[in-house]
């Protein structure tokens, strides 16, 4: 099975909260992606950041995890799957961010697991493969 990692553990990757070695070792034969959502939330960090310094760091690790993972990208068959889980978790009262929810339709969509280090959310969507890749 394939591993989609969100934006969370790659910002605690980069802050020295996790050590994402040990969770992918032994792993040879996963394939491991990045959504564009997930690249676009890197890249609005790399525009937030408040020094050049800060933002030239940043940027060198973005680019860098960008180019070592596939991107997937949003396809209509994940567009359809969004809509569906977001309708029926807007019924059920149990809605969730958007760009998680988009994650969330790409795992579905690709038979993927989500490792990420924010459960409460992705812990919502049914059927939905959750990796907690917290520190």
């Amino acid at each position: 099975m394939g591993v989609l990692i969100d934006a969370s553990v790659l910002i605690d990757f980069e802050r020295g909260r996790i050590d994402v070695e040990p969770r992918v070792s032994g792993r040879e034969e996963d394939a491991f992606f990045l959504s564009v959502i997930t690249a676009s939330e890197l890249l609005h960090g790399v525009h937030r950041a408040d020094d050049p310094h800060r933002r030239a760091k940043r940027s060198a690790f973005v680019e860098t995890v960008i180019d070592r993972f596939a991107v997937l990208p949003i396809s209509l068959p994940t567009a359809r799957l969004h809509a569906q889980l977001w309708a029926e978790l807007a019924e059920a009262g149990e809605t969730i961010g958007s760009h998680d929810l988009w994650l969330g339709a790409a795992c579905l969509a690709h038979d993927l697991s989500l490792a990420t280090s924010n459960l409460r959310e992705f812990r919502r969507i049914p059927g939905l493969q959750v990796e907690d890749w917290a520190g």
